[in-house]
């Protein structure tokens, strides 16, 4: 009996980052549909019924965690994965709790992906290189933690300065040197 190709669903309000994680797994030979909130991921898991999910922990004004219950109640064999860009372990546990079958850091690489799917990663024994292994650059996160801040305080740059506990000018700097070469992780 020949196996269906595997069909994911991937949830994320960064619409760039899920078109190109798409594109990279398609290239794997595994399908997926995207939805950018919570509403159309429960909509687009209805219709398609994939066998996993990738989904945010923060989806705008929503909660990735408040989608995994509704998720494994539409397929209970659903593989459910969780990704941020914020994590901590309160949200690892709790994540977990609710039913998620692994919690990745994000950006997460194809090959985590699909070693967290337990599909095999080609090349994977003969790479000793471990990119994917590494953790996320501190420029990375230092520039995610920032974008958080902004967000809490509605783009106002003194105030998020305030809450990073930095000089306004300090943090101006570090706007206009956004984190570069960190683009090309979704693939490797």
């Amino acid at each position: 009996m020949m196996r269906h190709p595997m069909k994911g669903l991937l949830v994320d309000d960064d619409e760039l980052y899920a078109r190109t994680l798409q594109r990279s797994l398609a290239r794997k030979g595994i399908e997926t549909e995207i939805a950018l909130d919570a509403a159309s991921a429960l909509a687009q898991a209805r219709e398609h019924l994939p066998d996993f999910a990738l989904v945010d922990l923060k989806l705008g004004a929503d909660s990735g965690l408040g989608l995994i219950e509704p998720l494994r109640a539409l397929r209970a064999d659903m593989q459910i994965l969780l990704v941020t860009g914020y994590a901590s372990v309160a949200t690892a546990v709790e994540s977990i709790k609710r039913g998620a079958d692994d919690y990745l850091p994000k950006p997460a690489t194809v090959p985590t992906i699909l070693r967290a799917l337990g599909l095999e990663v080609p090349g994977a024994a003969d790479d000793t290189s471990a990119t994917d292994d590494t953790m996320t650059p501190l420029s990375r996160l230092e520039w995610e933690h920032i974008q958080q801040a902004l967000a809490e305080t509605e783009g106002n740059i003194s105030a998020a300065a305030r809450l990073l506990g930095m000089h306004r000018r300090s943090l101006q700097r570090k706007l206009a040197k956004r984190p570069g070469p960190e683009r090309r992780w979704i693939d490797e």
